[in-house]
C-alpha cells in the first residue's frame, strides 16, 4: 500500500507499552501507522492491542515497520519518509525528544510526544518554537495523560476567563501499575519538580504539601501529595495564574514507588488494564470557582486516543497556530475532550 493516498503517522518507539496502543488507535482511525523501533526483530514480532497481527497486516490494514534509532540520523530520516506527523513514545524523553523533534523539523512534519518529564517539555518548547514556526509545523510535547490532558482540562474550565488566581489539579488513581518505561524514566529524571508560586515557576516546596480531596463515588476521599508533572510547564506557557499545583493520591504514589508492583495487565480484548482514574481541575478567578471532573480507564491506554485525536486535528488543519505549543493554546480544548466521549472519557464542568 502506498501512503500517498492515505494519511500516515510515524510512531517512534513502537514496541513500547503506550506506543502499541497508539498504533492500534491510528489503525482504528484509518491512518497508516509507520511503526519505528531500533530492534527490528521485536518490531516484526510486535502485536497491537485489540488487533490480530498478520505479518505487516493488521485486520487487513497495513502497518509499515521500519528500523531506526536516535544514534543514526539517516535511519531516522528514512523512517519518517511518507509521514505527515510523528508521535514519539520512546522515553526517557530527555534522551529522545531532541533527536526525534529535529528529524520532524527536517522532514517538515508535526511532532508530538507523551512525556511526563518537565525538563524535556521545557527544552522542546524553548528550542523548537521559532524553528517550527519557520517550518509551518506544530510541535506539541507531553500530549499524554500526564501533561496535555490536564492542560486541556484547565483550558476548558477557564472558558472565557483570560487568567486564573489559582489552579489546582487533583489526580486520583485506584492503582498505578507502572510500565518498565515509567520506572526507567523515574530513575533518570532527577531534576527538581516545578510549580507556579506567586506567579513564577519555582521548585516544589519540600516536604511536598499534603491534603485530602473528595473525588466522589468512584474514589471517594483520598489523601493527596503534591507531585507536579509536565502539565505545569504546559499550562504556565499560556495561562496567567498566581498559583498552579498538582496533587496525586497516596495510593498511586505508593504503588509506583514500590519496586514489587507489577506492570499493567490487560483485562479485556482492547488490552486496557482495569485501572480507573479521576482528574479534578479547579480554577478560581476573583472569588469565582470552576471545576472540571474527568473520569476514564487506564492512563497508558487513554494516552493513545488522546494523542491521536490531537494528531488528527493537526493533519486536518484544525488548530490555530504553528510553533512549539501547549495543546490548550492551539486547539479548542472542550472540542478535543468531547471527541473522546463516551468511549474513552466522561467529564463535566461546574461553577460555584
Amino acid at each position: 500500500m502506498s501512503t500517498n493516498s492515505r494519511q500516515a503517522v510515524a510512531v517512534f518507539g513502537a514496541t513500547g507499552h503506550t506506543a502499541r496502543f497508539v498504533v492500534a488507535e491510528l489503525l482504528r482511525r484509518g491512518i497508516v501507522p509507520i511503526a519505528i523501533a531500533r530492534d527490528l526483530a521485536a518490531l516484526t514480532a510486535a502485536t497491537f492491542p485489540g488487533h490480530e497481527a498478520r505479518g505487516h497486516e493488521t485486520q487487513g490494514r497495513e502497518i509499515l515497520r521500519r528500523k531506526a534509532s536516535i544514534d543514526d540520523m539517516e535511519s531516522l530520516d528514512h523512517a519518517l519518509d511518507g509521514a505527515q506527523a510523528v508521535i514519539n513514545c520512546a522515553g526517557p524523553f530527555l534522551e529522545t525528544a531532541d533527536a526525534v523533534a529535529a528529524a520532524a523539523l527536517r522532514a517538515g512534519i508535526h511532532y508530538l510526544d507523551v512525556t511526563a518529564e518537565q525538563p524535556s517539555v521545557r527544552a522542546t518548547l524553548d528550542k523548537y518554537d521559532i524553528p517550527a514556526r519557520e517550518a509551518s509545523i506544530a510541535v506539541v510535547p507531553a500530549m499524554g495523560f500526564y501533561g496535555g490532558f490536564a492542560d486541556l482540562l484547565v483550558t476548558a474550565a477557564l472558558g472565557d476567563w483570560d487568567h486564573a488566581d489559582t489552579i489546582g489539579i487533583m489526580i486520583g488513581l485506584d492503582s498505578w501499575h507502572p510500565t518498565r518505561g515509567t520506572r526507567i524514566t523515574g530513575e533518570r529524571n532527577t531534576a527538581p519538580r516545578m510549580v507556579v508560586a506567586e506567579g513564577q515557576l519555582a521548585p516544589v516546596q519540600l516536604p511536598p504539601s499534603e491534603k485530602n480531596w473528595e473525588f466522589g463515588d468512584s474514589l471517594g476521599r483520598q489523601a493527596m501529595v503534591e507531585v507536579p508533572f509536565s502539565e505545569i510547564i504546559l499550562i504556565a506557557r499560556h495561562v496567567k495564574t498566581a498559583e498552579l499545583h498538582t496533587h496525586l493520591n497516596r495510593i498511586a504514589l505508593g504503588d509506583v514507588r514500590d519496586p514489587t508492583t507489577p506492570a499493567p495487565k490487560a483485562a479485556d480484548a482492547t488490552g486496557r488494564s482495569p485501572q480507573r482514574f479521576v482528574v479534578d481541575a479547579v480554577v478560581t478567578n476573583d472569588g469565582n470557582t470552576r471545576r472540571i471532573t474527568a473520569r476514564g480507564r487506564d492512563i497508558y491506554a487513554f494516552s493513545a486516543p488522546l494523542v491521536c485525536e490531537v494528531t488528527a486535528r493537526l493533519l486536518d488543519g484544525r488548530f490555530s497556530s504553528v510553533g512549539a505549543q501547549p495543546p490548550g493554546a492551539i486547539f479548542d480544548a472542550q472540542e478535543v475532550l468531547s471527541a473522546l466521549t463516551p468511549d474513552h472519557l466522561s467529564f463535566e464542568i461546574t461553577s460555584a
